[in-house]
């Protein structure tokens, strides 16, 4: 009986259990099916023990016994649990992630200091790779300019006598070298190596990667200054006649130019997080640009002679700005809140000639002054600091002799612990352990090795994401964030004798109000008003007030319909209305009119007709 009826899935008896219709390791038996492809995988491949998760070992915890309440003593040992677990993983972090100090020079006992090692001591310590970022060049055009490509693979070179000329430092290959014959300022590469563009003494030339001469930008009148924003394909240029102009170089067009109204300007870099321009000014003013803006977006004053050298800290997001002035001052500065500089300092040098100051990757600074270029290390230079004292030095390097003065250079190469040095008899390569990031991002198309297909593949990539110069602005996450609700206000005050104002939103003005505001109310159009409402006091209350304490009877559903069809305009329905309420009016009177007096016409009434004597009935 019992057969058929679990046969038929009838109900049971409550005292009797349901046998099972399947088997407990059902599920089981067909997970252990063994798959042939994976057996013969695994039995030759694991997993490294770094890369394991940490899930399925066993964490020790302690499992509180003597708790006696067995939820509390549950939800505390699920807690210590999942901080184990926590803990675990995180030193899987640790191991495994790099950290923000590798690579630096790290003294070993509070005797030591880093300074005290000299470039020798440092290649024979660096690998044999590294050791050729050690580089001396000599050379008769001087002073010099330098500039990295992207990658940090090519370097270009503009002597002030006019010796241009640019290479691959990975194999020391010269690429093209020119000889202008007239002064050239400053050299920046464009999107790669294959065109630079050079500042020479009446415009800006660019010229392609054998030297050969592409364009001759006419509109950059003596430049002093160049720069290059990658992300919109725009070459920026400063000259002495104190323009800033913007040439969109996949277009060929003149985007913006902006008169800074400051004098000549030798002094331009820009933010490569927001791509907003920096600008040094002779009287010590520092100002920033945008191309949608005809007016600096900021204006600092820096220092107070003029400012020679400003540079963005790449490793901070660009939230810090050093700049170098010939007061002899280095100044920190955070760029969020323009409240001061953060750490100041005079230069070890005494203020003699320009000093050029320039951040790395990994936010070491360098100091070029008078003879020498000093190297400082955060955070010590991102601490607020009130003194004028010196931070902690972290690398020193001298100059070989006088001769090799002034430094008008300096530039880290991405992605590499080399810093070089233009000055006035070459260039100087020195070995800055730390500098440098380690590692490249290769959605940014960085590659050391790239062929002529993957350049290709990436100018095109470039273009198709190229940003349009409007949305350049301070707050890089500005683009894609909800708009702010208006601030538009109208102040509105309730009479001449009366102090107390009003602020009513745009928004919320009546549509007649905004039309005036805007200018484009019907001012020939009769506003109709109930005169006969008004006290004395109506004109230093507003319409809401005078609305309110209206008598009861004088807000009947006519003149509301009418006060709604006031708007400005022409309404058929509105103009019936009023036509048909004046024509009561007009009734109304002639009734009065021939109650009084009659049939007879009325005689036109006139001021003197109050002194005729009326004769007695």
């Amino acid at each position: 009986m019992d057969a058929l009826i679990a046969k038929a899935d009838a109900a049971q008896p409550l005292s009797r259990k349901r046998k099972r219709t399947q088997p407990v390791n059902a599920k089981a038996g067909l997970s252990q099916t063994p798959d042939k492809t994976s057996a013969s995988i695994a039995k030759n491949t694991s997993l490294p023990k770094s890369l394991r998760s940490r899930n399925n070992e066993k964490v020790e915890a302690p499992q509180y016994r003597h708790i006696a309440n067995p939820k509390l003593r549950r939800s505390l040992v699920k807690t210590s649990t999942h901080i184990a677990q926590s803990q675990a993983l995180l030193s899987d972090a640790v191991d495994l992630l790099p950290s923000d100090e590798t690579g630096f020079v790290q003294a070993e006992d509070t005797m030591e200091r880093t300074w005290r090692l000299s470039q020798a001591d440092i290649v024979k310590e660096a690998g044999g790779e590294a050791a050729r970022g050690r580089l001396e060049m000599k050379l008769d055009g001087g002073p010099y300019k330098v500039r990295y490509t992207k990658n940090g693979r090519h370097m270009a070179i503009a002597g002030r006598t006019g010796h241009v000329a640019s290479f691959d430092t990975l194999t020391g290959a010269v690429h093209s070298e020119l000889q202008l014959g007239e002064t050239c300022s400053d050299v920046v590469f464009l999107q790669d190596h294959s065109f630079y563009a050079v500042a020479q003494q009446k415009y800006v030339f660019i010229y392609d990667r054998d030297g050969v001469e592409i364009h001759k930008l006419k509109a950059h009148v003596s430049p002093t200054r160049l720069e290059f924003l990658p992300y919109h394909w725009l070459l920026a240029s400063v000259g002495t006649g104190g323009y800033l102009k913007y040439q969109d170089t996949s277009t060929g067009q003149l985007v913006a130019e902006h008169r800074t109204a400051l004098g000549a300007c030798s002094v331009l870099t820009q933010n490569p997080q927001n791509a907003v321009l920096y600008l040094g000014h002779q009287n010590g003013c520092v100002t920033l640009w945008t191309p949608n803006l005809p007016h600096p977006a900021v204006k600092v004053l820096a220092h107070l002679g003029p400012v020679s050298s400003i540079s963005v800290d790449p490793s901070e997001s660009g939230r810090y700005m050093a700049t170098a002035g010939k007061d002899g001052s280095v100044k920190v500065w955070d760029c969020r809140n323009w409240k001061g500089a953060v750490r100041e300092w005079n230069l070890r040098s005494g203020g003699k000639g320009d000093a050029e100051v320039e951040w790395s990757q990994k936010g070491v600074l360098a100091v070029g002054s008078g003879g020498s270029v000093n190297m400082y290390t955060s955070p010590s230079i991102k601490t607020p600091h009130h003194s004028l004292s010196h931070p902690p030095l972290y690398l020193t390097h001298p100059l070989p002799s006088a001769s090799h003065r002034p430094i008008t250079s300096l530039r880290f190469a991405p992605f590499q612990d080399i810093l070089t040095i233009g000055h006035a008899r070459g260039t100087s390569g020195i070995l800055v352990p730390g500098a440098g990031e380690g590692g490249m991002d290769s959605g940014e198309g960085l590659d050391l090795y790239e062929g002529v297909k993957g350049r290709r593949e990436r100018e095109v990539r470039g273009l198709l994401d190229k940003i349009q110069p409007d949305l350049i602005t301070l707050d890089s996450e500005l683009v894609g964030s909800l708009a702010a609700p208006s601030k538009l206000t109208i102040g509105t005050t309730g009479g001449s004798g009366s102090s107390r104002a009003t602020e009513i939103p745009f928004s919320r003005l009546p549509r007649a109000e905004r039309l005036r505001v805007s200018g484009k109310a019907d001012l020939t159009e009769e506003v109709y008003s109930d005169a006969g409402s008004a006290n004395e006091n109506d004109g230093k209350k507003t319409t809401e007030e005078r609305e309110k304490k209206k008598m009861r009877g004088k807000g009947k559903s006519l003149k509301r319909y009418l006060r709604k069809q006031r708007k400005n305009v022409i309404d058929p329905t509105a103009v019936a209305i009023r036509s048909k309420i004046e024509k009561q009016k007009s009734e109304r009177k002639a009734e009065i009119r021939k109650a009084k007096y009659g049939d007879e016409p009325q005689e036109k009434s006139s001021a003197l007709d109050r002194f005729k004597r009326t004769s007695k009935e």
